[in-house]
């Protein structure tokens, strides 16, 4: 399996959607993507029902890098929040769960969304000593970390830049610049850095709409979407659920669902079957 070091060679935005289970994912590499990104609060709410407040344990992130890791031959970069409580054991078993890559934030346990307000953040010397812990951790070289600066909206642009150049210095791969406000500031931070930067297309959060191409042309390396397949399903299952409660049918809406053909394509269906009756 390629690395992301790899793809960062063969791509020059590396565009990476969120992947919220296994048959997300299989959709996605189906879709033609190289990678796949599990977002933390994909996992809260998709899984469990619960808001992104830190409460997921690692064991859960695990289980389900685990799942999507199975499914599809493709690096996997995981949202391992603060590090769980010890970043070491957190990179020791995403590692070995089958993810090619995290990222680890500097807010404070328990963590919020980057985009929310109420963020508190360690200092850049805790947050340097936890990424110099995670690099030494990794088993594989090539396994990517990354350090995500939440300064931005807590302090400054300047603290935020001022975090990234220490935490380049600790040994991250990369720098996720997490709540810019403009598509100057992440200019600004891929001038100063000599590590790739990523930029998060989340939506309704700080951060303006910013397309991958103009990401490009300012020389931002990756790009992840969260949440962008997980909120649009998420809108169509409660259309579905409305309209099943008040018309009592689901005919009107075949035309938008995926096919049993196309489902068992996807998953596969009949070569496995037959391997199956084989047996």
């Amino acid at each position: 399996m390629k690395s992301f070091h790899q793809l960062l060679k063969e791509h020059k935005t590396l565009v990476t959607p969120g992947a919220f289970n296994a048959a997300s994912a299989l959709l996605a590499k189906a879709a033609g993507f190289d990678a796949v990104y599990i977002s933390g609060s994909g996992i809260a709410t998709g899984c469990f029902g619960i808001p992104d407040l830190g409460i997921t344990t690692l064991s859960d992130v695990v289980c389900e890098t685990q799942r999507i890791a199975k499914a599809v031959n493709l690096p996997i970069l995981v949202d391992a929040d603060t590090g769980f409580g010890d970043e070491s054991t957190a990179v020791r078993e995403l590692e070995k769960a089958g993810a090619m890559g995290i990222h680890l934030e500097d807010q404070v346990f328990p963590k919020r969304c980057g985009h929310r307000p109420g963020k508190e953040v360690i200092t850049a010397e805790e947050m340097s000593t936890r990424i110099r812990n995670a690099v030494k951790a990794r088993a594989n070289p090539d396994f990517f970390i990354i350090a995500r600066v939440d300064s931005r909206n807590v302090y400054s642009f300047d603290d935020a830049l001022q975090r990234a150049r220490l935490y380049q210095e600790a040994g991250a791969d990369a720098i996720f610049a997490e709540a810019m406000e403009s598509k100057d500031e992440y200019k600004v931070f891929v001038d100063t850095l000599k590590v790739p930067v990523l930029a998060n297309m989340t939506e309704f959060g700080r951060t303006p709409y910013i397309s991958v191409y103009e990401f490009e042309s300012i020389g931002v390396r990756m790009v992840i979407f969260p949440l962008t397949a997980f909120r649009r399903m998420m809108k169509a299952v409660e259309e579905v659920y409305q309209i099943i409660k008040r018309e009592g049918t689901q005919k009107g809406m075949l035309n938008h669902m995926q096919t049993r053909e196309e489902l068992y394509r996807l998953l596969n269906y009949y070569e496995l079957e037959k391997a199956i009756d084989k047996k």
